[in-house]
């Protein structure tokens, strides 16, 4: 057998390998090709390099490269390629270095070995990096393009992403579905919904990645109609392209289109993913549906092909789910069940406690994620002091708020400050929560503290710092009627009913209107939302015949 012909041979061999990632024959290979001086053959050493780079053994596809007498940019560009997808920047760079005429390959290996790695911004200075390298010619393919928008996505660099997509365009690249598709799911990501759908209506052939990341744009920059008006023009829809919407409708407060949605999603025999379930639950969560959130609960442990307890997002949902509709027991329950908990789950089960009037209890899980050694946010404290002020533990909050100062280094925000301004004048501690107003950056500027004082102040009877807090509150949301109501109040507890008559008649000149308080039942799943003086008609008179019924059974006991 004629060299050539091994080589051919072994050629074919070395391809199977790769296609498998079969390391231990790539390694019986190679002995073979040092046995029979093939190793030197650039061709056959370059794929068995290959082999090694795929199957992660990076120390075998140095040696092979170091063994290699005459190397070509095919070996270069293998061995680069091999490090950056390791993440072996370093090295990758110091071979670029050594590498005798690095080309376009060669740059795009590293690019996109950093977008892979998740460091996007050394990804845009490796492209910048490039161009420098090549001051005569822009250095740039689709491939190029592909992982810089990815990186400009990731970071929302818009302009980056404008300058590489005209670039793009100037150089007459061929914008097949990979490039349009990376395009779109960056636009999307950096606010320009528009830019997104210019480009796909000028695709010809559109696929389901393509429609599917122009709604999820739409979702994103709040747009839930032209959303939906996209997603009901797709001529294919799967299981992601369902969620992209029932997830935008959910994080933008439609709960109720989206658990329609997941109706009718499951109504054409689709199976719902860990992300569907998560923005179903959601939904249930924000509506106080809990008889539907536990239907939704029993099918995901039902259908799903692993244990629920295998995805951590899914349960810290139904945790969050259960202790926004007040069902602490089975909140508890799922928390305990979790063997690997994040600051997530502490998160949800120590604020859901605080919420439900637990505040011992939620301080008492704080206390054992601390011995957890696992590290609170600013979201965990939210909840902490939270539990402070419902169970009347001010002295506790104020030490807890140094806490996540002092020994975490959590700058307070404004919701710390609501919070502990609530739980000052909960005890009369007034001027203490007036001082927190003072403290807290852009405190005067803040509704949300002046409202805790104003309030704390009519349930005290406090005159001066309630007529203080309601002047600032009439400048910062003048069309409030509540703030005019409750000062009002404030002044008709302090006998001044003349001045209480003056703001209401305020109110009056004002046109002011108090929003109607409203109701809601949940019953078969469907969530009814009624306001006392809208009922007419039908709806009034069946529920004045169902409470005479109800009244006379109950004289029959």
């Amino acid at each position: 057998m004629s060299i050539k012909d091994s080589s051919n041979q072994y050629a074919s061999l070395l391809s199977n390998c790769i296609k498998s990632k079969n390391l231990n024959l790539g390694r019986a290979l190679h002995s073979h090709l040092i046995k029979t001086a093939l190793i030197l053959d650039a061709f056959c050493t370059n794929r068995l390099i290959h082999i090694y780079s795929k199957c992660g053994s990076i120390d075998s596809a140095q040696k092979a490269f170091d063994d290699l007498p005459f190397k070509n940019v095919r070996s270069w560009n293998t061995m680069i390629s091999a490090c950056s997808q390791m993440g072996w920047f370093m090295k990758a760079h110091h071979m670029l270095d050594e590498m005798p005429e690095p080309n376009l390959v060669t740059f795009n290996s590293i690019v996109s070995g950093y977008v892979k790695s998740g460091l996007y911004k050394d990804a845009i200075k490796a492209y910048r990096g490039m161009q420098k390298h090549h001051r005569n010619t822009l250095l740039m393919d689709e491939f190029t393009a592909v992982a810089v928008a990815n990186a400009s996505a990731k970071l929302a660099a818009a302009e980056m992403l404008r300058q590489v997509h005209g670039v793009a365009t100037v150089m007459g690249f061929v914008f097949d579905a990979v490039v349009c598709n990376a395009l779109i799911d960056a636009y999307g990501k950096c606010g320009d919904p528009d830019s997104c759908y210019s480009i796909f209506s000028q695709m010809e052939a559109k696929d389901v990645v393509s429609w599917t990341s122009v709604v999820v744009a739409y979702t994103k920059a709040s747009r839930l109609e032209d959303a939906c008006r996209i997603f009901d023009r797709m001529p294919v829809r799967n299981e992601v392209s369902w969620t992209a919407l029932i997830t935008g409708m959910a994080q933008h407060g439609e709960g109720e289109g989206a658990l329609s949605l997941f109706k009718a999603m499951l109504n054409e025999g689709l199976v719902a993913n860990d992300v569907t379930y998560v923005g179903v639950l959601s939904s249930c969560a924000d509506l106080a549906l809990i008889g539907k959130g536990k239907q939704i609960h029993c099918r995901a442990l039902r259908v799903r092909s692993s244990s629920i307890f295998d995805n951590v997002f899914v349960v810290n949902t139904l945790i969050d789910m259960y202790s926004k509709c007040g069902d602490m027991t089975s909140a508890t329950k799922l928390f305990k069940r979790l063997d690997i908990k994040d600051t997530v789950t502490w998160n949800s089960i120590i604020t859901g406690l605080a919420q439900s009037g637990h505040g011992e209890a939620s301080l008492a899980v704080f206390h054992k994620m601390l011995k957890a050694r696992e590290t609170p946010n600013d979201v965990t404290f939210i909840g902490v002091l939270s539990a402070c002020s419902h169970s009347g533990l001010e002295s506790e909050g104020l030490k807890f708020f140094n806490m996540m100062q002092e020994k975490f280094g959590l700058v307070p925000k404004t919701d710390h400050y609501v919070i502990l301004i609530d739980m000052l004048g909960r005890k009369n501690r007034l001027i203490e929560a007036m001082e927190m107003i003072e403290k807290a950056p852009k405190g005067y500027d803040h509704i949300g503290m002046w409202g805790a004082l104003l309030a704390a102040c009519r349930v005290h009877g406090n005159l001066e710092l309630g007529t203080r807090a309601a002047m600032a509150l009439f400048d910062l949301e003048p069309k409030n009627t509540g703030r005019y109501v409750m000062l009002a109040n404030v002044y008709a507890a302090a006998g001044k009913l003349g001045d209480a008559h003056r703001i209401r008649m305020l109110i009056d000149s004002k046109n002011l209107k108090k929003d109607a308080g409203h109701s809601w039942i949940e019953v078969k799943n469907t969530r009814y939302v009624f306001v006392a003086e809208e009922l007419v008609g039908s709806e009034l008179d069946d529920m004045q015949e169902l409470l005479i019924t109800i009244r006379n059974h109950m004289k029959d006991f």
